[in-house]
């Protein structure tokens, strides 16, 4: 393996560049972290941000289940082990 090759591999694997996949996991990570802080004051204040976790959850699996190409899906199938 070359040695920058473990940068470039899964993004590739995912149909990405390496800035492109670093972006598209920055997006979702904000997503995460709005949802997550969502969740939070929703347990505090339950008549607050009822819906945004779920939302948020749903939003981010089409993101990235239902909408992923044929090309990409089965570099996806090695999610669960990770």
């Amino acid at each position: 393996m070359k040695p920058f090759q473990i940068f470039t591999e899964h993004p590739q694997s995912a149909g990405e560049t390496y800035g492109g996949h670093m972006m598209v996991a920055f997006s979702f990570a904000a997503a995460m972290l709005r949802g997550g802080f969502a969740c939070f004051v929703h347990g505090l204040f339950p008549f607050l941000f009822t819906k945004t976790g779920s939302s948020t959850i749903a939003m981010l699996y089409g993101r990235m289940v239902v909408s992923r190409t044929d090309k990409t899906s089965s570099a996806w199938q090695s999610v669960p082990g990770d």
